[in-house]
């Protein structure tokens, strides 16, 4: 796939559509270009009906994203105007993730740093490989986080664990995010790749009406009671069992054999 920037990258394999922050030599820290980027190829995904699980990954094997490229504050976040509109950019790509209605996984290595973190909240399921570390540098840094980033942090590990990682700012390795329930699979360094593209064609083979639908719910759910789009949610479980994929998923239990879900 064309992106709007070589740093990053983006493609589909199968039902698995990959985006790949693209600066080892930051450790893939984030400039204004690559945030940009980000909703234009979750767009791309997204109108795509073969693609049914997204994965995040970063380039090198030394960081998934190691925040925002600090080299860029001086011109691009040096004034309130600037700040404003960084955060706009930022946030949108942000969005683009969380709003994503399809599976998103992040496949964490090594850093997983501030804005990096931020990214891999986004997502609906981290996993990450043994070389993994994990921070949000904010308090070395006197940045102000907005209280969108840190309720999804909140909403992931809870509030006790949320304020030990802002007041700390200190580093936690793979084990330790494991115990916090910050990510939902620790592997071995090596097999990351082999076991999250295992891990996204088992989603992708699924139901996709049931696994989006599921995703809307459990959505729905973590918001505020009266925010909640019930009538959203019980039509997408209607289209379940409207759809020719219930058909052919009880033919093929039936039949003993894999079903063929199509998605409609």
């Amino acid at each position: 796939m064309k992106t709007s920037t070589e740093r990053m990258l983006a493609k589909k394999d199968g039902p698995v559509g990959w985006m790949q922050f693209n600066n080892p030599a930051r450790h893939n820290a984030v400039s204004l270009d690559m945030w940009k980027a980000v909703p234009e190829i979750m767009a791309e995904f997204e109108s795509d009906d073969q693609i049914r699980v997204v994965v995040l990954s970063g380039a090198g094997g030394k960081a998934f994203v190691s925040g925002a490229d600090i080299s860029e504050f001086a011109e691009k976040r040096s004034s309130k105007e600037s700040v404003e509109e960084y955060s706009r950019i930022s946030g949108l790509a942000n969005a683009a993730i969380i709003d994503f209605p399809k599976p998103t996984i992040a496949m964490i290595e090594g850093y997983c740093v501030g804005g990096g973190l931020s990214v891999a909240l986004c997502c609906d399921l981290r996993i990450a490989a043994e070389n993994s570390r994990f921070a949000v540098p904010a308090a070395k840094l006197g940045l102000g986080y907005a209280f969108e980033g840190i309720k999804r942090l909140v909403d992931v590990v809870g509030p006790s664990f949320a304020k030990e990682i802002f007041y700390t700012a200190r580093q936690f390795d793979a084990t330790e995010a494991l115990q916090m329930g910050l990510v939902n699979r620790v592997v071995p360094t090596a097999d990351i790749e082999t076991y999250v593209r295992n891990y996204a064609g088992t989603i992708g083979g699924n139901a996709p009406l049931t696994i989006n639908s599921v995703k809307l719910c459990v959505n729905e759910a973590v918001i505020d009671p009266d925010k909640r789009d019930l009538v959203a949610a019980q039509a997408a479980v209607d289209g379940c069992f409207a759809s020719h994929d219930y058909v052919e998923g009880r033919t093929a239990f039936m039949e003993k054999r894999k079903p063929a879900f199509r998605g409609r």
